[in-house]
C-alpha cells in the first residue's frame, strides 16, 4: 500500500489527498444464474452466443465494482465481439490448413501470424478501453503497434532467452504499454514502474522456483531409481506397464507444477502492487494496491482446485471470490471529489457519449 507519509511523485501537485477504496458487491448466487445461462446458450449455439455471454458477464462485474459511490459501465456491442472472434477463428483455421496441406509455407505463415499478434493486442486493448466508462466518462487507449511488439514479442523473448532473469524488464514494458497508454476522458495516465522495485518482487518467486525444482527433480529421480516402477520388456512391452510408468511420472510432476504456479502468482501479485502504486492519473490521482502475495496465491490455487473438483460448477463462486478480494486491496488516492472531476471532464467536451461506439472497433480476443 502507498506510504502516505512519504513524498508524492513529482507529477502530483501538493494537494490534500484522501483515499477512496474500491468495493465489489456481486454475489455467487446472482452470478451463477448469469453464468449457467451463458454456458448453456453458448453450447446450444455452437459458440456463437459467447459474444453475448461476455457482454453479460462484463456488465455484471463492472456494474458491481464501486468507487466513490459510482460504478463502472461496459458498453460493448456483442456483434462486434462476435466479428472479432470470427476473424481470429478464420485465421487459426487457415493457418492449420496451410500447415497440414502446404507444410513448406508453415514457417512463413507462422512468422506472419507472430507479427500480427501485437496488432491484435493493440486493437483488443483499445476496444476494451473505449467500451468502459466511469461516471459517464469513457476511457481510451492510444498505444501503437510497435509499442505492443516491443512489450509482448520482444519482451516475451527476453524472458525465455534470459531463463527468466530479465522478466522484470519485460513486466515493465508490458505494464507501461497497457497503463501508460490509457486515457480517462482524454486525460493522461502515467505508469513508469521502477526497475529496482520490480526486481525486488522477483527474488522470493525465484527461490521458490529453484527450491521446488530441485525437490521435484529429486522426487522424480528417486522414483526412477527406486525400482518401484514396473519393468518393461523391450521385446514384448506391456501396455499396462508403460501406462503405469507414465501415470506415476505425471503424478510426481504435479508438485513441480504447483511450485511453478505458486512462484508465478507471487510474482504477479508483487508486480501489480509496484505498478499500481506508481500509476498517476492526470497528475492528480494515484492508484494504490496492497495485495497480500500469499493470500492472492492461496485464493488462485484453491479456486482452481474447487473448479476442477466440482467439474466447473464452482466457477461462479471462484470468480466472485477473486473479484471481491481484488477490489478490497485496490484504492484511489484522490485530490478532491471524483464526481466534480468527472463533471469537469464532461464540460470540457471529452468523449462521454454513444459516439464512441462508432469507432470502438472489434474485440479480437487477445
Amino acid at each position: 500500500m502507498n506510504d502516505m507519509s512519504g513524498p508524492l511523485p513529482a507529477a502530483v501537485p501538493s494537494l490534500a489527498m484522501h483515499r477512496e477504496p474500491f468495493s465489489f458487491t456481486g454475489t455467487p448466487r446472482e452470478y451463477f444464474g448469469i453464468w449457467i445461462v451463458n454456458v448453456l446458450l453458448t453450447i446450444l449455439t455452437l459458440g456463437i452466443y459467447s459474444a453475448w455471454a461476455k457482454v453479460r458477464r462484463q456488465r455484471y462485474f463492472y456494474g458491481n465494482t464501486h468507487l466513490a459511490g459510482a460504478t463502472f459501465d461496459y458498453h460493448a456491442l456483442p456483434w462486434r465481439i462476435l466479428v472479432g472472434r470470427i476473424i481470429v477463428v478464420a485465421m487459426l483455421v487457415s493457418y492449420n490448413v496451410v500447415v497440414n496441406f502446404f507444410p513448406v509455407f508453415g514457417l512463413l505463415v507462422f512468422a506472419i501470424f507472430l507479427f500480427a499478434i501485437p496488432w491484435f493486442i493493440m486493437r483488443g486493448l483499445r476496444f476494451n478501453a473505449r467500451v468502459t466508462s466511469y461516471r459517464n466518462v469513457r476511457f481510451d487507449f492510444t498505444g501503437g503497434y510497435w509499442g505492443a511488439f516491443m512489450a509482448y514479442i520482444v519482451g516475451g523473448l527476453l524472458i525465455y532467452l534470459s531463463a527468466g532473469l530479465l522478466t522484470p524488464i519485460s513486466s515493465r514494458w508490458m505494464w507501461h504499454y497497457m497503463l501508460g497508454n490509457l486515457r480517462y476522458g482524454g486525460r493522461p495516465i502515467e505508469c513508469d514502474p521502477r526497475l529496482n522495485k520490480l526486481y525486488g518482487q522477483m527474488w522470493l518467486p525465484a527461490f521458490i522456483l529453484i527450491g521446488g525444482g530441485i525437490i521435484g527433480f529429486g522426487i522424480v529421480m528417486a522414483i526412477l531409481m527406486s525400482g518401484r516402477l514396473p519393468e518393461i520388456d523391450s521385446a514384448n512391452p506391456s501396455g499396462w506397464s508403460i501406462g503405469m510408468m507414465v501415470v506415476t511420472l505425471y503424478v510426481a510432476m504435479i508438485p513441480l507444477f504447483l511450485v511453478v504456479m505458486l512462484a508465478g502468482l507471487i510474482y504477479r501479485a508483487g508486480v501489480r502492487n509496484v505498478v499500481f502504486n506508481e500509476t498517476v492519473i492526470d497528475g492528480r490521482h494515484m492508484l494504490a494496491s496492497s495485495i497480500g502475495r500469499g493470500r492472492f496465491a492461496w485464493i488462485s490455487i484453491s479456486n482452481l482446485f474447487a473448479t476442477l473438483f466440482t467439474l466447473g460448477l464452482a466457477r461462479p463462486w471462484a470468480a466472485i471470490r477473486m473479484a471481491s478480494y481484488m477490489a478490497t486491496v485496490t484504492a484511489l488516492d484522490t485530490t478532491g471529489s471524483l464526481d466534480a472531476y468527472a463533471s469537469d471532464l464532461q464540460n470540457a467536451g471529452t468523449a462521454t457519449g454513444s459516439e464512441f461506439l462508432d469507432v470502438e472497433g472489434f474485440d479480437l480476443g487477445f
